[in-house]
């Protein structure tokens, strides 16, 4: 049973408010064979000078990233739009959750594009806000809401983070997921649980392997079964109430395989995100964000061998980068990241030539409250002392 209940719309046809599926792109896209789509961009990307700032994020394609003012993860992205006050347009080359972060961080007459509206986040889709109220009710009919402080993933909507915003909680991201995670058991006492969305592997990982929490006192709320599929006694015990929810791609990663590389590649290093899981985490040599991932191959002797658990694409940028270093996808499968990978060079064209013309097309706009609420909880992350911020 999946955790994402979403409407079916087939074809990507129709619309979904609560979701960044299944949108039409209105206007008529280049041809994706027009040879001059790279010179089309260029040109205009010249014309819009520094009215244009566009953001790439690591797991776009390279016929994309190619145009990025700069590249980075979804926290550092968001940020470095809100350091240009200047620029006119953000074009956030990545995914809806991500654009709409930069929106609440930039300023009220910047305006950020997002090239294809359908380039969502299955993740970010597992934790809905109807589905997060009715578990923050059920947590109160049992007696436990009060004793509750909520954690939501960078990867959400501004919805869910506003949800955090409103009711004490706060944002993390895959850097500074312990020193979050610190701050939120400190804030009711010690019979403190943390409702942590939406990636239950970020959670557990973080719970057990960096903090000493044990598996027992992890539990998975399922939004679609009744008290999230938890006993009361189960929920007593539970330090952390981790949603239900997971990212496609590293999810994908097996303990399997990495067995399966140690036995043919010697001296072989596992590299992987913190969203996999526990299982894999517990078998690779080292874990950490994409960030993390970069710079750790960036400073590996050359010579070294690396298998490493993330976006392929970016596996693929840094096998090109660091050709010295002998550099391999840990999985036996292609596993681009499907949404990350609609953000193609047709509809890159397409948004920088209607802006060209004066025409704005797929902003994305937060609500003033749920910017707020959002705010509130982004906030809050930003004052946690210590570790970087960066996703």
């Amino acid at each position: 049973m999946t955790t994402v209940d979403l409407p079916l719309l087939p074809l990507g046809r129709g619309t979904d408010a609560l979701s960044e599926r299944g949108v039409d792109c209105p206007g008529d896209l280049p041809a994706p064979s027009d040879p001059d789509l790279v010179a089309r961009a260029r040109a205009a990307k010249e014309k819009l000078g520094d009215r244009l700032f566009v953001l790439g994020h690591h797991y776009q394609r390279d016929e994309v990233i190619q145009f990025a003012d700069v590249t980075g993860d979804s926290f550092k992205l968001a940020r470095d739009a809100a350091a240009r006050p200047d620029a006119e347009y953000i074009v956030f080359c990545g995914v809806h959750f991500m654009a709409e972060s930069a929106d609440i961080l930039t300023g009220p007459e910047q305006k950020v594009i997002l090239p294809d509206l359908a380039a969502g986040c299955s993740m970010a889709d597992m934790a809905r806000i109807a589905q997060v109220e009715r578990a923050w009710e059920a947590l109160a009919t049992a007696g436990m809401q009060d004793v509750v402080v909520p954690v939501t993933y960078m990867n959400s909507s501004a919805a869910i983070k506003a949800f955090c915003g409103r009711n004490g909680g706060v944002v993390c991201t895959s850097s500074n997921a312990e020193v979050a995670l610190d701050w939120a058991f400190a804030q009711k006492g010690e019979d403190t649980k943390v409702l942590f969305l939406p990636d239950q592997h970020l959670g557990r990982n973080t719970a057990v392997l960096q903090l000493g929490y044990s598996l027992d006192e992890c539990v998975v709320w399922n939004p679609l079964l009744p008290n999230g599929g938890l006993t009361a006694e189960e929920l007593a015990g539970a330090r952390m109430i981790l949603w239900k929810g997971h990212c496609s791609v590293h999810g994908r990663f097996s303990a399997e395989v990495i067995d399966e590389l140690r036995a043919k590649v010697e001296d072989l290093n596992v590299l992987v995100h913190p969203e996999c899981q526990h299982e894999v985490v517990l078998k690779a040599d080292l874990v950490g964000s994409t960030e993390f991932i970069i710079k750790t191959i960036e400073a590996a002797p050359a010579g070294s061998s690396w298998a490493i658990g993330t976006e392929l694409n970016l596996v693929q940028r840094l096998a090109n980068a660091h050709p010295d270093k002998n550099i391999m996808f840990l999985d036996r499968n292609v596993c681009y990241c499907s949404t990350m990978n609609r953000i193609d060079l047709p509809h890159f064209v397409w948004a920088l030539e209607n802006l060209v013309d004066g025409v704005v097309v797929n902003q994305i706009e937060v609500d003033p409250q749920t910017e707020t609420d959002a705010l509130t909880a982004l906030q809050r992350m930003l004052d946690l002392p210590g570790k970087s911020h960066r996703d």
